[in-house]
């Protein structure tokens, strides 16, 4: 990858970041759980237990969960797995009329990217069940990782990145589940505690994209990682940077001082 494709890449994924600012009412962050994407057999998709999405403006989470559907239905917690196909039909059928009306938001996600684990998945999910789901244009995704490593650089943190990311920039996981903690949690039939975990990761995605806003996410990257030793990414680098903004200001008002007096 050439150092000109490279920054152009960072420099396209800075602006989408500033574009999310300018428009915070209708950016909204999204993650879903869902059974074991390793102990599923001929190729199903597995099956969603939950989903969140905030809006990134005011932090308000909406909740679809097979739980709470089990609950309004008067169904038994221990008889959710015998529903779960119907629970999880009228779940994803309050998600999908959600979307419909979402249709102008842009969604920021985590890897939410295929048929394996994605806005597809839960797509095909609905469909298998006979539902028929809205599709979400992918114009209108943003996907979170893959921007951070635009902006900072492949090495940008150590794997797994999510946690490690968290662990550098002092961001509570507070009922976080790793994926494997997750598959175990399904089989335990731990709705609630996959639903919890589902939430906090949306959290977290929230903080994680603010950082990075304003400019304060702390990584592992160094200066030649992101921009490289030559002029022009030092002249980038010296661009990003708050005191070139300042001078440029001055520098600025300078010039149209002495312009308006001549």
């Amino acid at each position: 990858m050439s150092l000109k494709y490279r920054l152009n890449k960072r420099k396209k994924a800075i602006e989408t970041i500033d574009e999310i600012s300018r428009n915070p009412s209708h950016i909204l962050i999204i993650h879903y759980s869902c059974e074991s994407l390793y102990d599923i057999n001929e190729g199903k998709t597995p099956r969603i237990t939950s989903i969140a999405v905030r809006y990134f403006n005011t932090a308000q989470t909406k909740s679809f969960a097979i739980h709470r559907i089990a609950e309004t239905k008067r169904i038994a917690f221990n008889e959710i797995e015998t529903h779960y196909d119907a629970l999880e039909k009228d779940m994803l059928k309050d998600f999908f009329q959600f979307v419909k009306k979402h249709k102008d938001f842009s969604w920021v996600h985590w890897n939410m990217r295929d048929l394996n684990f994605g806005f597809e998945a839960i797509e095909n999910r609905f469909t298998v069940l006979g539902g028929k789901p809205e599709v979400i244009d992918s114009k209108i995704k943003i996907d979170l990782p893959r921007f951070l490593v635009d902006i900072y650089g492949l090495n940008y943190i150590g794997h797994p990145r999510l946690e490690r990311l968290t662990d550098r920039n002092n961001i509570s996981r507070r009922d976080f589940l790793s994926g494997e903690v997750e598959a175990k949690a399904f089989d335990n039939k731990e709705y609630v505690k996959l639903h919890q975990s589902t939430l906090k990761k949306v959290d977290i995605f929230h903080t994680v994209l603010e950082k990075v806003d304003q400019g304060s996410l702390k990584t592992n990257s160094r200066f030649y990682q992101v921009y490289g030793l030559t002029p022009q990414g030092i002249f980038e680098s010296v661009k990003d940077h708050w005191l070139y903004a300042i001078v440029n200001l001055i520098i600025g008002a300078i010039i149209g001082a002495i312009i308006s007096k001549i």
